[in-house]
């Protein structure tokens, strides 16, 4: 079963994180489940080099990389991830484009469990509630 490096950014703002929905995936189980944006580390990149490139790649944006903030071994039924959550932050006079999610939305700690969130960012959810 393949294992699959991937970096997703936990950006705050206005003491609130951005939560993006997946499209439909060839994995029901991850279908319009709600993550942490990021993506795949290619082979020829940092995990933050991969982590700004997918952040523009899907959003259209500038972040900072602040801090790694948990990193999460999760297998699901096809393959296996290793996901290095970043804490991060949306560069000044940045703005967001939702280009490869059905849904952007911005909540608070308190408001995170609320949403159907993939297996593996489920952790950080948690983190996160923690920290009330």
């Amino acid at each position: 079963m393949s294992v699959i490096n991937v970096v997703a950014a936990v950006i705050k703002h206005d003491s609130k994180y951005l939560c993006a929905q997946r499209t439909k995936s060839k994995f029901d189980y991850l279908s319009y489940k709600f993550e942490f944006p990021g993506g795949k580390v290619e082979s020829n990149e940092t995990p933050e080099e991969a982590l700004h490139r997918e952040i523009i790649e899907e959003l259209d944006t500038k972040i900072e990389v602040l801090s790694i903030l948990e990193k999460v071994e999760h297998q699901y039924p096809d393959f296996s991830v290793h996901i290095t959550f970043y804490e991060c932050r949306i560069l000044e006079n940045q703005f967001l484009k939702k280009i490869d999610h059905h849904c952007l939305s911005w909540l608070l700690k308190s408001e995170l469990h609320e949403l159907d969130w993939a297996d593996a960012d489920i952790p950080i959810v948690k983190l996160l509630q923690k920290e009330l």
